[in-house]
């Protein structure tokens, strides 16, 4: 092993999963796998399903790299696993998970802080849908509060296109928001070990940032230095900071922003297990900030914890 390599003892890299996200976990997987494996750590790879109790009881592992994305693995329930056995493990607690999760509850305690988030309406029929058309306007973009990935979501610009949307959204299970577009520039903010890393702009030629621009398009543009004037992205940074600490986000994530056409940032959403693929906005981040993916990888895993854990 390599100098350090001997103090993370032997280590679960969490991929896979069951959610709809399993294929970019399994890219990001593979990747944080093989950068652990060239800096020496006792890494081995655990594709979670219902067998993982037994896989991690008898694999006698000593700390767990959670690189699951979506549901059973993004949302609490793997790291409640971990905490009840005692297995230190990267990311975000099992509350902070699990609010992250839920966009709704997110934008909820985000407005209850003061802090910036468009204006939103639950939709749960043809009513609601008609309701949140006469309060919020168009366009719109309605999502599914559970999923991760932009998966289920979809730009709504008129009228005819809103009960479809939503139709489509609820098919991935859980509530469903209809929110106001911020017409701008996108921003992410990723944040490593309480410190926020350069931000990034993202530019696309889809109607929004959705599956296929973060993870199959070849024309996503990733702006990083993002252009923004120092102290503009000192506010955007400080306001990321705010943001993930209101959910109690810990160790490593992302925030995603919309500056308005006055320059007036809003916060979307909080990204607490970001993907690590060659796409992926966080080893981007950390390259403008002077680390290598396999220093990045190292630093996520040097935070492993676990608050019950010995």
């Amino acid at each position: 092993m390599t100098a350090g390599a001997a103090q993370f003892g032997k280590v679960a890299v969490l991929m896979g999963g069951l959610s709809a996200e399993r294929e970019i976990s399994l890219l990001s997987g593979n990747a944080v796998l093989a950068a652990l494996n060239s800096r020496g750590v006792d890494a081995h790879a655990v594709d979670v399903d219902e067998n993982i109790v037994r896989e991690l009881s008898t694999g006698k592992y000593q700390r767990a790299f959670v690189i699951l994305h979506g549901r059973g693995g993004e949302d609490g329930t793997i790291q409640g696993l971990l905490e009840i056995m005692q297995l230190p493990y990267t990311g975000s607690g099992v509350m902070a998970s699990s609010i992250a999760m839920d966009k709704l509850k997110t934008k909820q305690i985000w407005l209850a802080m003061g802090l910036p988030t468009p204006e939103f309406c639950i939709i749960d029929s043809e009513k609601s849908c008609e309701q949140a058309l006469a309060a919020l306007g168009l366009p719109l973009i309605i999502k599914p509060v559970l999923e991760g990935s932009s998966i289920g979501m979809s730009k709504v610009e008129n009228d005819e296109e809103l009960v479809p949307a939503w139709q489509k959204a609820r098919l991935c299970g859980g509530t469903v928001i209809a929110e106001r577009w911020i017409e701008g520039e996108e921003y992410t903010a990723a944040l490593l070990d309480g410190r926020v890393l350069p931000m990034i702009k993202l530019e696309t030629a889809h109607k929004f940032y959705d599956y296929d621009a973060k993870y199959e398009a070849d024309d996503t543009r990733y702006i990083c230095p993002c252009g923004l004037a120092e102290e503009q992205e000192t506010e955007f940074a400080s306001l990321a900071k705010k943001a993930f600490n209101a959910v109690n986000a810990s160790a490593w994530g992302r925030v995603d922003i919309m500056a308005d056409q006055d320059g007036r940032p809003w916060l979307i959403e909080v990204n607490t297990i970001p993907g690590m693929t060659s796409h992926s906005l966080v080893p981007m981040a950390a390259k403008q900030a002077g680390l290598s993916f396999d220093e990045l990888v190292l630093d996520i895993l040097a935070t492993a914890d676990c608050e019950l854990c010995v």
